[in-house]
């Protein structure tokens, strides 16, 4: 099934169920008030919305008409955002450009930071340009979104733990990142709000497009209405979702709600493309000697959106405009 958050003037929205085709949905608050309430209960809650889901396909449920700019994100505020690079091209290329050697754990211990979460962007929602020189960039990820989750668990065990799918743009404001780095004590300036794609599905609505922890599509970005990225989401993912879990549990448990990203999608291929502009203005750096690439700016518009087999705009397209803070 396919959920969303519907902005009704409240802090976390009004819980809505969307048709497969994105056209319509179905207001799903007698269920639970919102996304997250229905995490805190989704053992009870989720047949229900199921079933509401599949009155709604089969048009027994007609539901209203759906306007995209009408959503929030998801969840508009999550009690935490855990984000990492599954995707060790991306890691490889920043490392080469800067004349350094990866990690040596890098294909055995993951690269994990933690975002702010307290205030996440819906789909069409402005990037905001706090002021110039700061380096915007986007970065096209997946996003699993966790249920209640103990301290401890394998990869094994993980699957009945990741109970949504979506996508995001990590915003990154790249030239404060050297800055902050070096003090030692990680991000924080450099990683304003993240936005997040119009719907969440559970993984069964992916069919074996969902395996192994990874999901096997191809995920577009546009800059401009230029295709900058079509890149493939699952060969290059070192470290599935599963794999991901494992890692974040060993040490603590994580409340429903819980938000787990993928990192910047990238593949070997220079053919397929970016998920964000750094990595292609590595490139640059690796086989010109410097960037030629410019950052975001105003007025610039990205796109994101992952497409099926069948053509189906699986999790909505984030549509975002860059405005002057």
């Amino acid at each position: 099934m396919k959920l969303a958050t519907l902005r009704n003037g409240e802090r976390d929205g009004a819980l809505i169920v969307v048709r497969r085709d994105n056209e319509r949905y179905a207001l799903a608050t007698k269920f639970a008030s919102s996304l997250q309430a229905a995490l805190d209960n989704w053992d009870v809650v989720a047949p229900s919305l199921q079933a509401l889901s599949a009155a709604l396909e089969s048009g027994e449920v007609v539901g209203e008409p759906l306007d995209i700019s009408w959503l929030d994100a998801p969840l508009p505020r999550a009690y935490e955002w855990v984000d990492r690079s599954a995707y060790l091209n991306h890691v490889r290329l920043v490392r080469k450009a800067r004349n350094a050697e990866p990690p040596a754990t890098l294909e055995t211990d993951p690269l994990v930071y933690q975002g702010g979460s307290g205030v996440l962007l819906g789909p069409t929602d402005p990037i905001e340009l706090p002021e110039d020189g700061v380096g915007l960039d986007f970065e096209a990820e997946l996003v699993a979104v966790l249920g209640d989750t103990p301290r401890g668990v394998s990869a094994g065990e993980a699957q009945p733990y990741v109970r949504l799918l979506m996508l995001c743009n990590d915003v990154t404001l790249r030239d404060l990142i050297p800055g902050e780095l070096a003090k030692g004590f990680g991000f924080f300036q450099s990683k304003p709000a993240t936005a997040f794609s119009p719907f969440a599905v559970t993984p069964d609505e992916l069919g074996p497009a969902f395996a192994d922890g990874r999901l096997h599509m191809s995920m577009v970005t546009r800059l401009n209405g230029e295709v900058v990225g079509d890149v493939e989401t699952g060969p290059e993912m070192h470290f599935s979702f599963y794999d991901l879990l494992a890692h974040i549990t060993r040490t603590r448990a994580f409340t429903a709600g819980t938000l787990l990203g993928s990192g910047t999608i990238s593949n070997s291929d220079e053919a397929r493309g970016i998920s964000c502009l750094s990595e292609r203005r590595m490139r640059e750096i690796i086989a010109q000697g410097a960037p030629q690439t410019t950052y975001l700016q105003q007025g610039d518009r990205v796109q994101i959106d992952v497409h099926d087999g069948q053509g189906n705009n699986v999790f909505g397209t984030i549509d975002q405009t860059v405005a002057a803070a």
